[in-house]
């Protein structure tokens, strides 16, 4: 199973079944939409989100499809967090330095979360209204 890792996704690549599989599993899908799973020995009923993507990923398979699985993290690089957080590049490659905000390195890469930057944005954003007028500066 070739497995990928990008600046910006995860990635797994599941070839098609061979024929037979997938007229099996078709059939298997056609007669119940339950997705209950094995884990270690273990019957696991799959909540409705899971089952959807279960179904999803076997239909697909039972079709005769190839198969890519991606997550859905997003991941930005230093120049895409800037602009999100109203800061120059610069800056931000100071902050993540600094350890204020999270970053990931894929290689010599910065990699952020998006969440990462906004829940930055947010407190910066609450200090300022938090804080006392400066001279010259009007009340909040």
């Amino acid at each position: 199973m070739p497995q990928e890792t990008t600046a910006l996704t995860k990635t797994t690549q599941h070839e098609a079944l061979a024929p037979a599989d997938a007229a099996r599993l078709g059939a298997a899908l056609a007669e119940s939409p339950d997705a209950t799973v094995f884990v270690n020995g273990t019957a696991v009923r799959l909540p409705p989100a899971a089952t959807d993507a279960v179904l999803d990923l076997l239909g697909r398979l039972a079709g005769g499809e190839a198969v890519v699985l991606s997550t859905a993290d997003r991941w930005l690089n230093t120049s895409q967090a800037a602009r999100l957080a109203g800061v120059s590049n610069t800056y931000m490659r100071n902050l993540t330095d600094a350890g204020t905000i999270a970053v990931e390195y894929r290689g010599s890469h910065r990699r952020i979360r998006p969440a990462d930057v906004a829940a930055w944005v947010a407190a910066r954003d609450a200090a300022r209204e938090n804080r006392a007028p400066g001279p010259g500066e009007a009340p909040a």
